[in-house]
């Protein structure tokens, strides 16, 4: 029997109309290159995308067609993440992080027809402007300067109409598109639809998810071109909270003093930029005036549970999640159960620590190197895969990478996790810095959240190296706290409460700084690259300039 409810296409559209028809007053506030804040409305936010979006139908842009931006966040990134997709083109985040090779790769891949790119960011454009198809470029004039031969946004959106009409979209019509950042192999791009990006909209505001409201003033530190802001600008502006875009200023002081002047209740971003966070107020304790118990969700790589314990010094709750671009990105939320809660601060830890459990609609299994589910005990490692309604079932134009898919249609994610009878996800490690040690895996990411639990540790990350006798074994890249020190009998201490014996790093060398990735996690292979010369004595001791006994 076919219901009795309208077919009603799930599309931004709609939530573009709210902005304007519920919340028109609601501000959004953007710190610009010279540090001023320009402040905006709701309602001139919906006016102006709907004339980019007019605009853009002007210029010829086709339904399905790529439209780049090369962009901080900003409250004209949000036009063009609503404008964009309401002609029915597709919005297309460059990385701005990326090397000018990768972003040139990548613009090409997907065939972008305009760039809208800010003037600070032209620098970065005239490094691989040449190597580009065909394309049109608008710039964004925050000092009010355009080159020859490109268009001011400003303008362009004077081209437009206010009379414009949205065009028939179909839910499951393109509306972004994120690339993965290419750590292995060129990057990938997922094209997310409508449908899967107002679903994700709402369920990721759910309470117990990442819980916005109209009460909330929201600043996604995490970047407009990382996986859509993990999609906190549409559910955000969906809710009606205002928000608070940082511009290029992604510093810890400059974000603190944000958070205050504006009184931030809710913010999201990776753990190396909480990291910068926590220790500048731990410096300068009674600098900053926060809102009591504001709220920060950390993804993109797991959090050192001794960094979420540090905030709550400062009545900061740290929620982790875990998702990727692949996923929209939104996966699993640690958010702890009553019963859990109710058993005593260890058990509360263990769950807050944790990835959390998944998403609603989103599916989980984690299956051994034979294929075959593991159960949900706690103990059993395996390779996590998802499905779901707003999880990619293929790569942009990439046939020869669907060896990511099972045969049966799962995302394979690579990280090992163990999932415990609770539904909460255990992340320890991706599948490719998982250390092999005598028949045995050891846990780099256990390593490195522990490491980093020591006072005297900044940063760290742990490597596997190849071993003549176990074949591999754990090598702790640490960066120090200013001024402090540490030896390997120290760290040895530290660690042997939480550790077996064969578990602890054979060596421990200094760096100045943990790689990154472009999205800000920790990029292991230029390490492993790095300490490749590394030698082991017959004896399996580590030596070597770089070892520190």
């Amino acid at each position: 029997m076919v219901s009795t409810i309208m077919n009603y296409p799930l599309t931004l559209n709609h939530l573009l109309e709210r902005m304007n028809t519920v919340f028109p007053k609601r501000e959004i506030v953007t710190r610009r290159p010279d540090r001023s804040l320009h402040r905006t409305t709701y309602a001139e936010t919906y006016h102006r995308a709907r004339l980019l979006a007019s605009a853009l139908q002007k210029a010829g842009i086709q339904h399905g067609e790529r439209v780049a931006t090369l962009s901080w966040n900003h409250w004209a990134h949000l036009e063009c993440y609503y404008g964009i997709p309401a002609v029915g083109a597709v919005m297309h985040t460059l990385n701005l992080r990326l090397g000018p090779t990768d972003i040139a790769y990548i613009a090409n891949h997907a065939d972008d027809k305009i760039i809208i790119v800010d003037d600070v960011l032209l620098p970065l454009y005239d490094q691989f402007k040449d190597d580009l198809g065909e394309h049109r470029v608008i710039v964004f004039p925050f000092a009010g300067e355009i080159p020859e031969g490109m268009e001011s946004y400003e303008d362009f959106l004077l081209t437009g109409s206010n009379d414009f009409e949205y065009p028939d979209l179909d839910e499951m019509d393109g509306c972004a598109m994120c690339y993965t950042s290419g750590t292995t192999g060129n990057p990938k791009g997922v094209i997310y639809a409508h449908r899967s990006m107002v679903l994700h909209s709402l369920v990721g505001a759910t309470p117990d998810m990442l819980g916005f409201s109209q009460h909330d003033v929201i600043l996604p530190v995490v970047p407009m071109f990382h996986a859509n802001a993990w999609g906190i600008p549409y559910g955000g502006t969906m809710v009606g909270a205002k928000i608070v875009f940082p511009g290029p200023f992604m510093d810890a002081e400059s974000l603190l003093d944000l958070f205050e002047s504006e009184q931030v209740t809710f913010s999201g971003g990776v753990p190396t930029v909480w990291m910068a966070i926590i220790q500048a107020l731990e410096k300068e304790p009674e600098r900053w005036d926060l809102v009591k118990g504001m709220r920060t969700v950390v993804g993109g790589s797991a959090a050192p549970p001794s960094m979420i314990k540090r905030f709550e010094k400062f009545d900061i709750d740290v929620l982790h999640a875990w998702g990727m671009t692949e996923m929209s990105p939104l996966g699993t939320v640690a958010a702890v159960k009553p019963h859990l809660q109710a058993g005593g601060r260890e058990i509360y830890e263990k769950y807050k620590f944790s990835q959390g459990y998944q998403a609603p609609f989103v599916d989980l299994r984690h299956v051994d190197d034979l294929g075959e589910q593991q159960p949900w005990d706690g103990e059993a490692m395996g390779e996590l895969e998802v499905r779901g309604p707003w999880v990619a079932s293929s790569y942009y134009n990439n046939p020869d990478a669907q060896d990511r898919w099972s045969d049966d249609g799962w995302f394979k994610t690579g990280d090992i996790v163990t999932i415990d009878d609770e539904g909460y996800v255990q992340i320890t490690d991706r599948s490719k810095d998982v250390i092999k040690s005598g028949g045995e895996w050891i846990s780099s990411v256990d390593l490195e959240n522990a490491i980093m639990g020591h006072p005297s540790v900044s940063e760290a990350a742990v490597i596997a190296l190849p071993h003549p006798k176990w074949d591999e074994r754990p090598l702790a890249c640490v960066v120090l706290m200013e001024g402090a020190s540490l030896t390997k009998e120290e760290l040895d201490e530290h660690l042997s409460a939480e550790f077996a014996k064969w578990q602890l790093p054979d060596s421990l060398v200094f760096i100045d700084e943990v790689p990154k990735t472009s999205t800000g996690k920790f990029q292991k292979l230029t390490l492993r690259r790095q300490f490749e010369d590394f030698q082991w004595d017959d004896a399996g001791t580590a030596s070597g300039a770089a070892a520190a006994e």
